[in-house]
């Protein structure tokens, strides 16, 4: 039985109520100008305590990285570590100011050096720019620069992208924007880049492909090396999605298996927060030939003194002033407090738990490709008559468990994409597969409790194909 709904702070509002009290004017009153004067604003009178509750039980109902776990594949709600938001906090960096010029931002300019050469050794490239600001902002931009890198050679004919199907939904979305057109690659029978279409689809209007390595299968696919040689011997560049880098970090270095450029996305990988439409980064590496069409502008040492320096053939900026400055200070604090060896660690407690995770539930959830995954993998939800992915979705919210990815990648049916991270304890892992094999039991005895799924939770399951058809956007009383 779905319970009745929290009361909005409009439907709380009694007249005479007062929150706040303001001081006395000490300036001269200015009119406002009719064409911006508003007589007719229904704000709500409520007194404070009643907005402090409000808003406290609202939170109380959230689900957060802090009091729940996100098994969300590809996405990666991992924990953000305390210390990243106390170091972001420092007076120096919350109160720098982007115009203050190179002189007094030495600073600033000196962290984004750090951080660029950090993740140049970690992806084994051979520059990085920090500017984009979400990962498929780095996927535009790294399909603008193998874009200008054809042109500037002349080779305009090239207008093809090779994407395979198990890349990130985000690829074909930056080929088209960039002007490119996306030519789908399948899988063969182990999940990986079928090496026989790549071959049929190579020829001399190609401009490269787009790699995600592990894929959104949760799979590492070891010919990537072969991949790289026969789009680059038809004259192709490759760019890979580090979406995934989580798996690989400490471990194996893209730029050294023939990437030529490639995007982090830091909270993925480096604990930066993730969600509610950002800030976010999604910084960029590149190897040689496209190393001088990085967008700009990058932090170098000259002379002693930290400059911001465009490359000589950028693209140009794809964000104001330095990218998302609080989030590159939050990436650094994760990566110096972890060290080298601990961003190895990173990896393999990743690929430990994913693994861990699929052993426990692959006999009941069956896993299309069962081979080891990396650090997420993907399982199937029809587990029984008349019951889908999206029942066993719901029922987990019951559990007290946040839902993992469902219905993607899309060339698995039914699937459940599940990524523990490597931030999560063995006791959460066993609680989060006793509560799915639960559900598995419930599916053939009562599936209803799974259609009518969730029934704990103050509204309980919408018509969500209603609701982005006919969306309610603003509160109307």
């Amino acid at each position: 039985m779905n319970l009745k709904p929290e009361p909005l702070v409009y439907e709380l509002s009694s007249p005479g109520r007062i929150a706040v009290s303001l001081p006395e004017r000490d300036v001269n009153a200015t009119p406002i100008p009719a064409s911006l004067a508003r007589t007719d604003l229904p704000l709500p009178e409520l007194d404070e305590l009643t907005v402090v509750r409000h808003f406290t039980r609202l939170s109380q109902k959230n689900y957060s990285i802090d009091t729940h776990f996100y098994p969300l594949g590809s996405c990666t709600m991992k924990y953000n570590p305390k210390v990243n938001e106390q170091t972001a906090s420092l007076s120096g960096w919350r109160n720098s100011h982007p115009l203050a010029g190179d002189e007094f931002s030495q600073g600033s300019i000196e962290l984004i050096h750090r951080l660029q050469e950090t993740l140049r050794e970690i992806g084994g490239f051979e520059a990085v720019s920090l500017q984009p600001a979400a990962g498929a902002h780095g996927e535009l931009s790294g399909v603008f620069m193998i874009r200008a890198w054809h042109q500037a050679r002349g080779d305009v004919k090239r207008r093809k992208m090779l994407i395979p199907d198990s890349a990130h939904g985000t690829n074909p979305a930056s080929c088209t924007m960039a002007g490119l057109a996306a030519v789908t690659i399948p899988s063969d029978a182990e999940g990986g880049v079928d090496l026989a279409a790549l071959r049929a689809a190579l020829d001399d209007t190609v401009a490269g492909i787009m790699i995600t390595n592990p894929n959104t299968l949760g799979l590492f696919d070891p010919n990537i090396e072969e991949i790289a040689r026969l789009v680059h011997e038809a004259g192709g560049l490759v760019y890979g999605d580090g979406a995934n880098m989580n798996a690989l970090t400490g471990v194996f270095k893209p730029g050294e298996a023939g990437i030529d450029v490639m995007h982090f996305n830091l909270h993925k990988t480096f604990s930066t927060p993730h969600g509610g439409g950002g800030p976010g980064a999604g910084m960029v590496g590149a190897g040689s030939k496209l190393k001088d069409f990085l967008p700009g502008p990058l932090a170098v040492l000259e002379s002693g003194t930290y400059r911001m320096r465009m490359p000589s053939k950028s693209i140009g900026r794809m964000k104001s002033f330095y990218g998302n400055f609080g989030v590159l200070v939050r990436a650094y604090t994760y990566v110096r407090m972890l060290g080298a060896a601990g961003l190895r660690r990173l990896a393999e407690n990743a690929v430990l738990n994913a693994n861990y995770l699929k052993v426990l539930i692959e006999g009941t959830y069956p896993v299309k490709y069962p081979r080891r995954c990396m650090h997420e993998f993907v399982a199937m939800g029809d587990i029984a008559e008349g019951v889908h992915t999206l029942d066993v979705a719901k029922r987990l919210i019951d559990y007290g468990f946040h839902p993992p990815t469902i219905y993607f990648p899309l060339i698995v049916s039914e699937a459940l994409m599940i990524e523990p991270t490597e931030t999560e304890d063995k006791d959460t892992l066993d609680e989060f597969a006793e509560a799915l094999l639960k559900i598995a039991e419930e599916a053939k005895s009562h599936p209803d409790l799974l259609h009518a799924a969730p029934s704990t939770t103050p509204i309980g399951r919408l018509d969500e194909v209603a609701a982005a058809r006919n969306p309610v956007l603003c509160y109307r009383g």
